[in-house]
């Protein structure tokens, strides 16, 4: 399983997303206003706002939520946000892309990298390690939607490119640019997603124990509390023991 898979994981259990959910709608909103003010304001004409409104709804944002971002968009609220993708190594040198929205560059710049120091990280050069990842669709089922044969043989019918199934649900991997096709197709035959986005998926992964991964968690953790911060994606391997013992904490 994918590094970043078993992350998901983790926050799942520990609750993350609802300890900080005022915090994920923000981000969540921002990302459906900016979505809609650089295509069609309608989900069904505009492949990256569907995207955004099923990740929303995937975690019960509000539909009045999701659609006053959308009318942000089109009262011309939005324009200045910047999309900005950091990069640098985090503890026991494990790859670590994080992806921002600023309406200025220089405080989240800035605030990263006091971040990534302060955590026992280096906050490298644009680059430094996005060659780790490859760019790809990402379309989440829980365990619900079917068995790991029958998502398979869905996912391949759809197009997609690979499938990793464990007791927590379904990942469906595409290329980036086949991914509001194949999650189409996909929800023809298993229904609605948890899930559908575009995401760095490892291509190395570096091993960590359980002091790594609670220094790791540490970083991640204070990485996405930045209000100007989307996602973060890293490249952590760890033992099946491990992640119990991290779920356990």
């Amino acid at each position: 399983m994918a590094g970043h898979s078993k992350w998901a994981n983790i926050q799942h259990r520990k609750g993350r997303q609802d300890a900080a959910r005022s915090k994920l709608f923000s981000k969540l909103s921002k990302e459906i206003t900016v979505a809609a003010k650089m295509g069609d304001p309608d989900p069904e004409k505009n492949p990256r706002l569907r995207m955004a409104v099923k990740e929303a709804k995937a975690v019960s944002v509000p539909k009045d939520v999701i659609e006053r971002a959308i009318k942000k968009s089109q009262a011309g609220e939005g324009d200045d946000y910047e999309e900005i993708r950091y990069e640098g190594y985090g503890p026991g040198g494990v790859a670590v892309i994080v992806e921002a929205m600023t309406d200025n560059r220089n405080r989240t710049a800035s605030n990263v990298r006091s971040t990534f120091t302060k955590h026992g990280g280096n906050l490298g050069e644009t680059g430094s390690v996005a060659f780790m990842f490859e760019r790809k669709g990402e379309i989440s089922y829980p365990s619900e939607a079917g068995d790991a044969d029958t998502v398979m043989m869905a996912a391949i019918e759809a197009g997609a490119e690979d499938v990793e199934s464990s007791e927590e649900g379904h990942t469906v991997w595409c290329a980036d640019t086949d991914l509001n096709d194949v999650s189409t197709a996909l929800e023809a035959e298993l229904g609605d997603s948890a899930s559908t986005r575009l995401a760095w998926r490892p291509a190395t992964t570096t091993e960590l124990d359980l002091e790594g991964m609670q220094k790791l968690m540490k970083l991640v953790d204070a990485l996405e509390d930045d209000d100007d911060v989307q996602r973060v994606t890293t490249n952590f391997e760890a033992s099946d023991e491990v992640m119990a013992q991290l779920a356990a904490e």
